[in-house]
């Protein structure tokens, strides 16, 4: 058994297991001197060779510069090779798009980053969608059905295919808080993760499941939790550290992969990069597990900085309080 998984089921890991992972951008801005970095850290990296020649051609649409459109009319927009896209083009223009909207019918367990909330904010852009929650007309709640019955086909014909932790994305959160705010999460969307999450435990009881998402979230953190969800990737900075010990560790025990804080990777000395692992790795660390470690690099960050946030979780990965 990883150390992951003891972290996830609170069997006391022999270290605080990390993850890191690099944007296809920084691959394509750095090429070879950041593959002979990840070299330095086989712990981290296993020997991971990267085909430097040819990462454009195997960037999913989403990485790649310019647009595509997804299996529900959304246009995917970006301006450079290597970063995420974002939605330009909203299928559902008003009401009359929601009912008239039809369910994709792939039946391929596609369950994309944003397979539910944004999905609906992906459909209708932010505005449209955050006036549908504030009247909770119809329109909102054929909108969710339809999204939820999709999700529920996919999830559906990926059960078979199932390993021992099942990984999904959905960012719910802003910088400061839900935009829905958390009873009308708790109304609208909390029972869809119910309903797909428990399709996955019913079928498979002893599957473990992780759930990142962004933004300021620590609010709705048990409900996930409630939800299904066994661990949860939460955002340092959005979420405040303060908040994460008290909702994690004090009200009670919820298994965290703390994505460290991205925005700081980029700016910071060695040694505030150093003083902000320790931080958060002395504030949520148990013996018995529910902490990990979760690192993204990117173009933006320095390779020095690269190899200090690095050095700083290999540290601190052997912490035992």
């Amino acid at each position: 058994m990883s150390d992951f998984i003891r972290a996830i089921k609170l069997e006391y890991p022999e270290t605080i297991p990390v993850s890191v992972s690099i944007l296809p951008a920084a691959w394509l801005k750095y090429g070879d001197e950041l593959q002979k970095l990840t070299d330095r850290y086989p712990q981290f990296f296993g020997g991971r060779k990267v085909d430097l020649e040819h990462i454009k051609d195997s960037l999913h649409p989403k990485y790649r510069a310019g647009n595509f459109v997804d299996e529900w009319g959304c246009v995917w927009s970006n301006p450079i090779d290597g970063n995420d896209s974002i939605v330009t083009g909203h299928p559902v223009k008003n009401e009359d798009d929601v009912f008239s909207l039809k369910i994709p019918s792939n039946r391929d367990g596609s369950i994309p980053h944003g397979f539910m909330y944004l999905r609906l904010l992906d459909l209708c852009g932010f505005e449209n969608a955050m006036i549908m929650f504030a009247e909770e007309g119809e329109a909102l709640r054929t909108l969710i059905g339809k999204v939820l019955e999709y999700n529920i086909y996919q999830f559906a014909h990926i059960i078979p295919h199932l390993g021992e932790v099942a990984y999904f994305g959905d960012d719910l959160g802003m910088q400061n808080g839900l935009a829905i705010g958390p009873e009308k999460w708790r109304k609208y969307l909390k029972p869809c993760y119910r309903i797909l999450y428990g399709m996955l435990k019913a079928a498979k009881p002893e599957l473990l499941i992780y759930m990142h998402t962004d933004g300021c979230i620590y609010e709705i953190m048990p409900d996930l939790v409630e939800s299904g969800v066994d661990m949860i990737n939460p955002q340092f900075r959005a979420n405040g550290l303060d908040n994460l010990v008290r909702v994690c560790r004090k009200e009670q025990i919820i298994p965290i992969n703390l994505d460290l804080d991205r925005q700081l990777f980029p700016i910071a000395s060695r040694a505030e990069i150093f003083e902000h692992v320790e931080e958060c790795v002395k504030s949520l660390y148990l013996p018995q597990g529910g902490l990990g470690l979760s690192v993204e690099l990117n173009y933006d960050i320095p390779l020095e900085n690269m190899a200090a946030v690095l050095d700083a979780v290999e540290k601190w990965r052997f912490y035992k309080g």
